[in-house]
Order: structure tokens, then C-alpha cells, then sequence
């Protein structure tokens, strides 16, 4: 038992180092291994959106209404609100510079990848890494969708988050 509790010592010992002299790092390994209940599109909103997620969701589990996953969300917004409050800022998904499910350090910043996004799963967003990796720059909304094969709904959530913004929605150009 000594042995394990020192084992388990020295490593609340290296995880606290690097949170106070890596932040950066260890906040991106964090939430790369535990993005199952992060919420990308309100962390990059900010502290406010973070602080009014966590009071509705504080509302549901002192009422005993919240889920299973709605609680491990709550948990991860706590994280998120201790990081930002530290001020480390988050980056947008991007097409060109996000991973698929690796948050970077990017710029001082944290860059979200593709799977923090709510209704962008493991398999659209190697999809969309993918697609991007062998065909260079998008021309338009049409043509990320046919070449990443993602559907109209990851559309959706990309659009929503504004990462498709400078995109035209079609390949078509009209004369007129």
C-alpha cells in the first residue's frame, strides 16, 4: 500500500507542475484525453457563455433532472471556466489548422480540434482532416462536403460555430 499511495503521490506531483509551469500543454493534453464531454461551441464563447452553461446545468443536478452526461459535462466546464480564468484563450475549429482530435497549442492559444464540436463525431472528423490533408484548399461549402463525405448536418455544426465563413456556398458562379 505505501508503494501505491507514493506511486499515485508522484504523479499528482508532475500533473501539478506542469498545470502551474506548462499550462498551455497540460490543459491541451487534458482535454485531448477527456473530450468526451467537452462542449466546444460555448468554451470559445467565453467565460460568460461557460459561467451561464454551468449555472443552468447546476440548476438541473441540484433538482436531480441531469443526466449522466450532463453532469460530466458540468465537470468539464468547471475545467474550462479554471483555465480561462487563468487566461488561457481558446481558438476556433478551423479547416486548415485544426487535428481531428488533438487539441494544439497554437499561438499561446488552444486550438479546438473537430471532435469538440457537439454533433461531430470520431469518424467526420478524421473525414474532414482527411480531405483536407490531400486536397488543399476548399472552393466551396459543396466541395468540403463531397470530398470530406460528412453530412449535411456536420454542415450544420460547422457553419453554426462560423468555421465556414470565407467559404461561398456553392461551386457554381452566376453571370449575373
Amino acid at each position: 500500500p505505501k508503494a501505491h499511495a507514493a506511486a499515485y503521490m508522484i504523479s499528482a506531483l508532475r500533473l501539478g507542475w506542469y498545470k502551474v509551469h506548462r499550462p498551455l500543454e497540460y490543459y491541451a493534453a487534458y482535454f485531448t484525453v477527456r473530450s468526451d464531454d467537452f462542449d466546444g461551441a460555448t468554451a470559445v464563447r467565453g467565460k460568460e457563455a461557460v459561467f451561464r452553461k454551468m449555472k443552468d446545468l447546476d440548476t438541473k443536478i441540484k433538482n436531480r433532472e441531469a443526466s449522466a452526461k450532463e453532469e460530466g459535462e458540468f465537470g468539464m466546464l468547471q475545467i474550462i471556466n479554471e483555465m480561462l480564468a487563468r487566461g488561457i484563450e481558446l481558438l476556433p475549429v478551423d479547416l486548415y489548422r485544426s487535428d481531428a482530435r488533438k487539441f494544439l497549442v497554437e499561438e499561446g492559444k488552444i486550438r479546438l480540434p473537430f471532435s469538440s464540436l457537439g454533433g461531430v463525431g470520431d469518424a467526420a472528423a478524421y473525414s474532414l482532416q482527411e480531405a483536407r490533408n490531400q486536397g488543399g484548399e476548399y472552393i466551396s461549402v459543396d466541395d468540403l462536403q463531397s470530398r470530406a463525405k460528412v453530412s449535411s448536418a456536420v454542415i450544420d455544426t460547422l457553419r453554426e460555430v462560423g468555421a465556414l465563413k470565407d467559404l461561398p456556398e456553392s461551386s457554381q458562379t452566376s453571370l449575373f
